[in-house]
């Protein structure tokens, strides 16, 4: 039998993009389950300073995360140098789905991953450019 899911709890605090009564709500279904979670006060935050915790998280088996868009967290670690594996994460979108939605999808015992397979990088300009000459944008004459 696999180990359960752990789940981290994003409060989206510095960003202020997810409803505040979405984000309370599912806090606080959390702390009534009795279930084992990691709460945190921003991703976006800690991805900017590339705290090491992102990495922990990322290399500690299956997670379901309450945060915001899969593609965002998913971008976030990658910019932590702290890549998910796709298979083994299932993220929670804070921003449009109810409290009720999230809370139970967190505790079901189900996995569902759903980041978005692709690269993490965008692709430089020039490389852009090259593979296709058609979309470069011109550059004007110099004067």
């Amino acid at each position: 039998m696999a180990a359960p899911s752990r789940i981290l709890y994003c409060h989206c605090a510095y960003a202020q993009v997810v409803p505040k009564e979405v984000k309370e709500a599912v806090l606080k279904n959390l702390c009534a389950s009795g279930v084992a979670f990691e709460a945190v006060a921003d991703l976006c935050e800690m991805s900017a300073r590339q705290d090491p915790a992102l990495k922990q998280f990322a290399e500690g088996g299956a997670v379901k995360l309450a945060a915001c868009y899969p593609r965002a967290v998913k971008w976030l670690f990658a910019a932590a140098k702290a890549p998910l594996p796709l298979d083994q994460v299932e993220v929670l979108n804070m921003r449009v789905q109810t409290a009720a939605d999230v809370t139970a999808a967190l505790l079901r015992p189900e996995l569902t991953p759903n980041l978005p397979a692709g690269k993490v990088a965008a692709s430089p300009l020039a490389e852009v450019s090259k593979s296709n000459p058609e979309s470069s944008v011109p550059m004007p004459a110099a004067v």
